[in-house]
């Protein structure tokens, strides 16, 4: 469908979906948990050392972030970043993409509540 067509979607936005669409499944059997947790997406990572705990690496090349925020005066919410360049290169199709992206935040958000992946699939 030509980009020029109201309904063309850009990869961004598809992978936006795709995230929203993990998030929302998420948020519905675990609403208490991820009260107040921010997800976000960039387009590629900073510079990062990837041997950070927070950093879900695939060999050398970040794929997303944990943030798990800061209580106190200057509180900050836990966050978790998806780096969307990586994670479409690593896709062979749009339904590759969606399981990658699905893995990749249940492997974050297990890490942010401190369980095990299996446990949220």
């Amino acid at each position: 469908m030509p980009a020029t067509v109201p309904l063309a979607r850009t990869k961004a936005e598809i992978f936006d979906d795709l995230v929203l669409d993990t998030v929302e499944g998420l948020e519905r059997r675990y609403a208490k948990e991820l009260a107040g947790v921010e997800f976000a997406v960039e387009d590629v990572p900073p510079d990062l050392n990837v041997y950070d705990s927070d950093v879900l690496e695939d060999g050398e090349v970040p794929l997303a972030r944990l943030l798990p925020g800061r209580p106190g005066r200057q509180e900050l919410p836990p966050r978790i970043v998806l780096y969307r360049r990586p994670l479409e290169f690593r896709a062979m199709d749009r339904e590759d993409l969606a399981d990658l992206v699905h893995d990749v935040i249940i492997e974050q958000v297990a890490n942010l509540l401190g369980v095990d992946p299996d446990e949220l699939s």
